[in-house]
């Protein structure tokens, strides 16, 4: 297969369905051999009969690609490192580090268990975490011996690491770490030929069904707006060498939108150039809000 990632061998985590799954499938048609990580766990992490991986693998073998399957638990240190090691083994090669595992266990704030809260953070957070670190020392070592790489790293926030969800402390916190370790990755790793950018994707998926699955495009219109697999273009641009010059960035995408995200930064400032008391801060504070845009509202509130 010919395409903008033709030669690349390219690793999605949570692969065997949804995203990851369109991710994937994506990838393959580009041209690039593609290593279909995914453990087979229910939506709440749980156990599941099988792995979804080696179905997604027949798929991509099925329309003429490359791909194999990987079922190790990436937010482990063995099973992050072995996700290297099987794509080098298989191919030689890593090229595009895609980090979309995840799962849910949704509760408000005041019922939320510790293991819920952990296992959470532990799976989105850990899990991008991981692969990224074993994957980047494969780089930087590649970069050392004179044959520094084009990589590129995609993960995986959402518009609740963005601005929150109700229900979903957990969740939330676990993205918005996401962005932090982009922007950290992509400063660090830009010396040994590395990209590393974010998404936060809205569509429907086991995660979000319940959510999208009324919404549609307009009646007629033949396009099915949270099918995820519009946000899976953006993502192989991303993974491929075309996207040169582009890291540290975060792009919401949606149905046919792309939009790139703009964080935080200094607003509205006032420097007195010396101590203030309570009530000084407090009026000042009050009259800078003022002058501040509104943040956008809380998922649910």
């Amino acid at each position: 297969m010919s395409g903008i990632c033709h030669g690349r061998v390219v690793v999605v985590t949570g692969a065997g369905r949804g995203l990851g799954r369109a991710h994937a499938l994506a990838f393959a048609a580009e041209g690039a051999r593609v290593v279909v990580n995914d453990l087979g766990v229910g939506l709440d992490g749980s156990p599941g009969p099988d792995s979804p991986a080696a179905q997604v693998v027949d798929e991509i073998r099925a329309a003429g690609g490359e791909a194999i399957a990987h079922g190790g638990d990436i937010a482990t240190t063995e099973g992050a490192s072995s996700l290297v090691t099987a794509a080098l083994e298989a191919y030689g090669r890593l090229d595009t580090l895609v980090n979309n595992a995840g799962f849910l266990r949704d509760r408000m704030l005041v019922n939320l268990d510790e293991d819920d809260w952990d296992d959470v953070v532990r799976v989105h957070l850990k899990g991008h975490f991981l692969p990224l670190k074993h994957a980047a020392a494969h780089w930087r070592a590649e970069a050392k011996a004179g044959r520094t790489p084009t990589a590129r790293v995609v993960n995986t926030s959402s518009g609740a690491g963005l601005l929150g969800s109700v229900g979903q402390g957990n969740y939330s916190a676990a993205k918005a770490g996401i962005i932090g370790l982009t922007l950290v990755a992509a400063a660090e790793l830009a010396r040994y030929g590395v990209q590393v950018n974010a998404i936060a994707p809205a569509a429907r998926t086991r995660m979000t069904e319940r959510t999208f699955a009324e919404t549609m495009a307009a009646p007629g219109a033949g396009f099915d707006a949270m099918a995820p697999e519009n946000v899976s273009p953006l993502v192989v641009w991303l993974g491929s060498a075309a996207s040169a010059g582009v890291t540290g960035r975060v792009f919401g995408t949606e149905g046919g939108q792309i939009t790139v995200m703009e964080g935080w930064r200094p607003g509205p400032s006032a420097d007195k150039g010396a101590r203030w008391s309570p009530t000084e801060a407090g009026e000042t504070a009050l009259k800078l809000l003022a002058e501040a845009e509104t943040p956008g509202a809380v998922y649910g509130a």
